[in-house]
């Protein structure tokens, strides 16, 4: 089992679920706001995934930015740093995507998804069926931020006609 729906970084319109691969909080970015809607505090969110990662293999990590895999990002954005530990702990890309999908269902649990809000949004703000959202959020990974560029394109290109 591999989080194959695991959403695009926080810090590039990722939904909640992707607090998962956060940095600490150490500075102004987006990661404040995902916190406020879920409403977890910086230190709330720190002391779980410390807690998390007391308990997995998450906590190995000595040689990353912030000496913990719990704190590393999703493994499709490069980071020689996260890749040499995973190699030297012999931990494959499905085990830590395995792993952060149970740190981001303890941050923001299973039914706090905001896939339905997402979709909704994109109904909303273009005018389109909800079929439509849903495979255009699926076209591009669940990310929002991609999908709202997508239909901008798309709406424009419309426009021209």
């Amino acid at each position: 089992m591999s989080w194959d729906d695991a959403p695009s970084h926080v810090c590039r319109g990722g939904d909640s679920r992707a607090l998962a691969f956060c940095c600490p909080p150490v500075k102004p970015c987006p990661i404040l706001h995902a916190l406020e809607d879920v409403k977890i505090s910086p230190q709330e969110y720190m002391d779980i995934k410390e807690n998390f990662a007391k308990k997995t293999r998450l906590s190995e990590g000595a040689g990353t930015c912030f000496g913990s895999l719990v704190w590393c990002c999703k493994p499709s954005k490069p980071c020689p740093l996260r890749d040499m530990v995973l190699k030297n702990i012999d931990m494959s890309v499905e085990e830590y995507l395995d792993l952060k999908k149970q740190l981001s269902e303890e941050l923001v649990g299973n039914d706090k998804d905001n896939g339905e809000e997402n979709i909704n949004a994109l109904v909303d703000a273009f005018s389109i069926s909800k079929e439509e959202a849903i495979k255009v959020l699926q076209n591009c990974d669940n990310d929002l931020r991609m999908a709202v560029k997508l239909l901008r394109m798309k709406s424009l290109e419309n426009h021209k006609k």
